[in-house]
C-alpha cells in the first residue's frame, strides 16, 4: 500500500494530548476511480511506531477515519497504534465495485493483514464490515462492535424506509438523509470545531455511491441470519456495545443468545447516545483496553 509522507496534527486532538496523526492511502481520496482494482484506504494513524499491539479502527457509514479522532486521544490508549481506514466509497474517496458488507471485509482483512492488526473495532455499518471478518474467519482475534445492527430490526423504521424509497426516487431520499445526519452532529458531545469537521465529512459523500453502499447494506440485514450466533460460534472475545438508546439496538433473541454466550461481553452505555466514538470516548477506549488484553503476550 503506498503511503504519503505527510503528517497532520488535529487541532481538537492537540488540545487534548500530543497525539499526532499520520495520514496515508490520500489517493483514495482525490477522485481517482479505483472500479475494477483494489481501492486504496484513506487511513489515519496515531500511537508510538514500535507499539506492541495495533487496533483497527473502522468508521461507520458516511463517516471518515477521523470520526475515531476522540478515542484515539484517550490516554488509556497511547501506547497502542491506531489505525483508522475509512470505508472506500464514504467521505468522497474511491469506490469499491461491490459495496455487499462481505466485500468490505474481505479488504478490510487485507488491510488487517498490512497494518498487523491484533484488534479490530467497528461502528456502526463500520461494525457490520467487522463481523463479516470475523464470520467469515478472514480475522480472528478480539473483535469491538460499537452500535452494530445485526437484522433489519435492529435499525429505525425511518433508516429502512429512506433506502425503500431509493428504489422510487433514486438518489434523493439519501440526499436528505445525508444533509439530516450532518445536522445531527450538532448534538454531539464534542467542540463546535470538531462538529464543524465532522459536518465537513458528511458533506463530502456522494449520493450514488452512498445509495449504492445503503441498499448493499439493507439487503445484508434481510437475510434470514442468526448473526448472534454465529458471533458465538467464533470462540473468539467479542464486545457488543450499544446506548439504552440512540445508536438501534438489539432484538430480546439476538440479546439473550450474546448475554449467554461466554465469549461475547454485551456493553450497555446510559442514556442517550448516537456517535459512540465522539459522544463516549472514554467507555470507547474502556472497551478497546480490555480487548487488548484478551491477547496472549508475544513471545520475547
Amino acid at each position: 500500500m503506498s503511503e504519503s509522507a505527510l503528517t497532520a496534527t488535529s487541532p481538537s486532538l492537540e488540545r487534548q494530548s500530543p497525539v499526532a496523526l499520520r495520514l496515508s492511502g490520500l489517493a483514495g481520496a482525490t477522485g481517482i476511480d479505483c472500479r475494477g482494482m483494489q481501492p486504496e484506504w484513506e487511513t489515519i494513524e496515531s500511537g508510538p511506531d514500535g507499539a506492541e499491539r495495533t487496533v483497527l479502527l473502522l468508521p461507520g457509514g458516511m463517516c471518515s477515519a477521523r470520526s475515531y479522532a476522540e478515542v484515539m486521544a484517550e490516554p488509556s490508549l497511547a501506547g497502542h497504534r491506531l489505525v483508522a481506514a475509512t470505508l472506500p466509497g464514504h467521505c468522497g474517496t474511491a469506490p469499491p465495485e461491490d459495496f455487499r458488507p462481505e466485500r468490505y471485509a474481505q479488504m478490510a482483512a487485507g488491510l488487517a493483514r498490512d497494518v498487523g492488526a491484533d484488534v479490530v473495532v467497528g461502528f456502526s455499518m463500520g461494525a457490520t464490515v467487522a463481523y463479516e471478518m470475523v464470520a467469515s474467519g478472514a480475522f480472528a482475534g478480539p473483535l469491538v462492535l460499537l452500535g452494530v445492527s445485526l437484522s433489519s430490526a435492529d435499525e429505525p423504521a425511518f433508516f429502512r424506509g429512506i433506502v425503500h424509497l431509493t428504489s422510487v426516487l433514486g438518489t434523493l431520499p439519501v440526499a436528505v438523509l445525508k444533509k439530516g445526519a450532518a445536522s445531527m452532529v450538532k448534538k454531539a458531545a464534542v467542540s463546535a470545531e470538531r462538529q464543524a469537521e465532522l459536518k465537513v465529512d458528511f458533506g463530502l459523500n456522494d449520493t450514488h455511491n452512498m445509495t449504492k453502499a445503503l441498499r448493499a447494506y439493507a439487503e445484508w440485514l434481510q437475510r434470514d441470519v442468526d448473526r448472534a450466533r454465529r458471533l458465538c460460534d467464533t470462540g473468539l472475545p467479542i464486545w457488543v456495545v450499544h446506548a439504552e438508546k440512540g445508536d438501534g439496538g438489539l432484538t430480546p433473541h439476538e440479546r439473550s443468545v450474546l448475554e449467554a454466550c461466554p465469549n461475547t461481553h454485551v456493553v450497555t452505555i446510559p442514556g442517550h447516545v448516537l456517535f459512540l466514538p465522539n459522544d463516549v470516548p472514554g467507555e470507547v477506549a474502556d472497551v478497546i483496553v480490555d480487548a487488548v488484553g484478551e491477547l496472549s503476550p508475544r513471545a520475547p
